[in-house]
């Protein structure tokens, strides 16, 4: 009997790596010289881009059965050789947010298997250098240290597969009622149907429509929960070609430095606050990356009328700091371990009176500590005359000055050195960072009139 409140099936190809695995396998086997070089399925490269493109299909799995009477007579320790090669090969195709959600579910006290239609040999090295607790595989029978053509036990796929994931629970006196499944195959659906908590994940198409008639919600692991996905493309992909400087002609934008950004990996961008609109200027420089942003902001800009629906589509992270909740920084910190990119906004909020006009700029310890606990670079980005455009006491930008639009200035600086063993000194360093590309007028010191103090408090 076990101790586990439940356990966790997830498949392999398409689902917990992003693409077919047997490339990458196959290679290994010659390299092992385990198969000739020349032995190769015929048109298995148009056959694998079908695969990753649309799923599994039946033809497809009969030649991943049949592949048990190829191995016959070949050494099963140079099979298990390949699989122990290529982990690491196999772990880069892992998907972004995989091992963040299997090890939500670890902490929850649940068993990780490992369900796929692959030869054991291969995968269990994966599954033992990712953590699994079990592995249900296709076995080859081995005599001798050599297969024999046939196979031990089911060819785990379909149906096979849902019993031996029944199989496996009974075993452990786990009720699959309390199980999750992940699955991007309509050939699991017998899988998924069985356990009290179906995931399509990454569904091939007929998956998609028996999820949808099943009310199963759609799941993806290449970008953050949530955040919806057409084609492979996110939000952010459709709307870059629109988030442009020209979209906003009531603002004319100078930005400069976006190549200090990294093209790819995790990095922390943090940007002073002076306006609702800085999400607009913000998005300007992430349409520019060409790589998603995941956005940290404080609750009242995600309410916010357009900036509100723009931070969302950008995968923003909503942060309500009267709750004193934890999980923006989870979210944050998920994203950045998955390589992508997070804007933070260190002042949190809009500084209002006197505090607007200060020199000196302050902020919290959020971005520094996300940096020590990810390793992520930290890229400054200094803001400038967006209140021009939005006023903290207006509603909505002025978007009918056309004719002598405000200048919006967005100067992106290169990475800031920080020492990651003081938060408080490394936050007035990088803060500095920030001021430092502000024009001269930022740093001088500057005593408002009534009329520009009331420009930066919020209308009732």
């Amino acid at each position: 009997m076990s101790d586990a409140t439940g356990a966790v099936f997830v498949d392999l190809d398409r689902t917990l790596i992003r693409s077919a695995s047997g490339p990458v396998f196959q290679e290994a086997m010659v390299d092992a010289g385990v198969l000739s070089p020349g032995r190769k399925l015929p048109g298995d490269r148009y056959l694998y881009g079908f695969y990753n493109s649309f799923g599994e299909t039946v033809p497809f799995m009969g030649l991943a059965r049949a592949a048990a009477r190829m191995m016959k007579g070949r050494p099963a320790a140079g099979v298990r050789k390949a699989g122990a090669a290529v982990v690491e090969d196999l772990i880069d195709l892992v998907q972004p947010w995989a091992l963040e959600e299997l090890a939500a579910h670890r902490a929850d006290g649940r068993l990780l298997v490992l369900a796929t239609t692959s030869p054991h040999d291969l995968v269990d090295p994966l599954a033992s250098a990712l953590g699994f607790d079990d592995v249900l595989a296709t076995r080859y029978q081995e005599i001798d240290g050599k297969y024999t053509g046939r196979l031990m036990g089911r060819f785990i796929w379909g149906t096979n597969k849902r019993d031996a994931a029944r199989e496996w629970a009974q075993v452990r006196g786990i009720d699959l009622a309390e199980c999750h499944a992940y699955s991007d195959s309509f050939f699991d659906v017998p899988l998924l149907g069985a356990v009290g908590h179906p995931h399509p994940l990454n569904a091939d198409p007929r998956l998609t429509a028996v999820a949808l008639a099943r009310r199963w919600p759609l799941e993806h692991w290449d970008r953050p929960p949530g955040v919806p996905s057409v084609i492979g493309l996110e939000p952010y992909h459709l709307l870059r070609p629109f988030v442009r400087p020209e979209s906003f002609p009531y603002a004319r934008f100078t930005v400069n430095g976006v190549e200090h950004v990294p093209h790819e990996g995790p990095v922390i961008l943090v940007s002073n606050h002076r306006s609702y609109f800085d999400v607009a200027a913000l998005a300007i420089v992430a349409a520019r990356l060409g790589r998603p942003v995941r956005f940290m902001g404080k609750q009242e800009l995600f309410d916010a009328p357009v900036v509100g629906q723009i931070s969302r589509a950008l995968g923003g992270i909503p942060v309500d700091r009267g709750s004193g909740s934890g999980d923006p920084m989870r979210r944050a910190t998920a994203a950045l371990h998955a390589g992508e990119a997070v804007i933070v906004l260190p002042q949190g909020t809009i500084p209002r009176g006197e505090a607007f006009f200060d020199p000196v700029l302050h902020g919290k310890t959020g971005a520094v500590r996300l940096a020590a606990d990810t390793g992520a670079p930290v890229v400054p980005i200094g803001l400038w005359g967006t209140e021009a455009v939005w006023p903290r006491s207006s509603k909505v930008p002025n978007v009918t000055n056309l004719q002598h639009p405000p200048r919006v200035t967005v100067t992106v600086g290169p990475p800031v050195d920080l020492g990651l063993t003081d938060a408080v000194a490394d936050t007035r360093t990088l803060m500095d960072a920030v001021a430092d590309l502000l024009p001269d007028e930022a740093r001088r010191p500057h005593v408002p009139n009534d009329e520009e103090l009331a420009a930066t408090r919020p209308t009732a």
